[in-house]
């Protein structure tokens, strides 16, 4: 059996955050509960197409997941688990906020199966955390942490976030050292961007932001601390202890097999990729089109050149919601497999590369890989991965595995 991740997007959030630019927005629990139905709806009609996947992992996120009331919880897992085949040692995670974590949400999500929690805290800071719009304060989430902890939740991520207007080397120090403290098994750590649209991009002349240097002087610290605590870095954001790196996340990374479901939600299968329409109008009308599951459409049934025409339908008939549907080359599958593979801090294996692409990796980016070598930002042996100076300026390392 192969192996999908899912990815269920929960687009509702109590108040939109000064810094997000997501595919989220406050909402009633009626639109809730409607949103819900045309969730449960899109989850059936697609796990028709994955009967001979196992799922290895599942990611609801959003917006603000624990939000949703504890029966809707319940609805939303029992589809699942009726509908597709759950891998007993399935990687669980669902996003949360502290100030809608209650123990009766925390008791749902771990009677449902979930085993793994994302919790937003951004800064231990009061003053940092009203400033980004965020609707908790520190002691709302010690005490949302401290439930989780008593209701058994054993994988626990924290999200933390530098370069906050206002922030300083000391109050980001006195973050960390809060959070480590605390010892959760993961923690992603990211430098504040400022979208276009968003609160704090309409308000940056009127803010005072830390700048590049203090920026960097952050993102040293934030290695320099947890590696003191024995947290691995395994990609250019993410901290985790021994065994707790996110599954979820990683396949992303690598470019693993994963079909998203809700608003927006993004999937990728066979080198396809495709998206959801991004309103409930929509949403709600691709779902109720007149559809009808067959079997013409599964190739295992069919050889030769009718196996290739019975992908080409498979793929069509999962990506059926979206007028977003690309059909990746086999030089955007390099581009790709190098870019996200780099994020790693493994980097990426030659020998994947040969035997996934049929070529050695020297043979496609020998020259991009020996002059960025020669400047000190790639190592090249086994695997192909930044350097510490590579890392700095990812962004211009990866372009140089751009085609064109």
């Amino acid at each position: 059996m192969r192996e999908l991740s899912l990815y269920l997007h929960i687009p509702f959030c109590a108040r939109k955050c000064r810094y997000c630019d997501f595919l989220s927005w406050p909402a009633a629990e009626r639109e809730q509960r409607e949103y819900l139905e045309l969730l449960l709806l899109e989850i059936e009609k697609q796990s028709f197409f994955y009967k001979d996947y196992d799922v290895a992992s599942v990611f609801v996120g959003g917006g603000t997941p624990s939000l949703l009331a504890a029966d809707a919880i319940n609805i939303l897992f029992e589809k699942l688990n009726h509908d597709f085949a759950i891998k007993k040692d399935c990687e669980i995670t669902v996003e949360a906020n502290p100030d809608s974590l209650t123990t009766e949400k925390l008791t749902a999500f771990s009677r449902a199966g979930v085993n793994r929690l994302s919790i937003g805290l951004q800064s231990t800071d009061d003053e940092e955390l009203r400033r980004i719009g965020r609707l908790h304060d520190y002691q709302t989430f010690c005490r949302a942490y401290e439930n989780a902890r008593q209701t058994g939740f054993r994988n626990i991520n924290i999200d933390l976030m530098a370069s906050l207007p206002g922030q300083t080397f000391d109050s980001y120090r006195k973050t960390l050292e809060r959070v480590l403290q605390l010892r959760p098994e993961h923690i992603s750590a990211y430098s504040l961007m400022l979208e276009e649209g968003t609160w704090l991009y309409e308000h940056r002349k009127e803010l005072l932001f830390p700048t590049e240097d203090e920026d960097r002087a952050f993102y040293e610290l934030t290695g320099k601390m947890l590696a003191e605590y024995n947290y691995n870095r395994y990609e250019i954001s993410n901290y985790a202890l021994d065994g707790y790196a996110c599954r979820h996340n990683q396949v992303y990374w690598t470019r693993g097999d994963y079909a998203g479901f809700g608003l927006g939600a993004a999937s990728m299968v066979d080198n396809v990729r495709w998206s959801n329409p991004r309103s409930i109008p929509e949403y709600r009308d691709a779902l109720l089109r007149p559809y009808s599951a067959s079997t013409d459409f599964e190739p295992a049934e069919r050889t030769g050149a009718g196996l290739a025409a019975a992908k080409t339908d498979l793929t069509a008939a999962r990506a059926r919601l979206s007028g977003n549907v690309q059909y990746l080359s086999v030089q955007e599958q390099m581009e790709e497999f190098m870019f996200l593979g780099l994020r790693l801090t493994k980097g990426v294996s030659k020998q994947d590369f040969r035997e996934i692409f049929g070529l050695p990796i020297e043979e496609v980016y020998g020259k991009a890989i020996e002059a960025l070598r020669r400047d000190g930002l790639l190592l090249a042996d086994d695997f192909v991965r930044l350097t510490p100076f590579g890392t700095d300026i990812s962004n211009y390392v990866m372009e140089k595995f751009l085609f064109g």
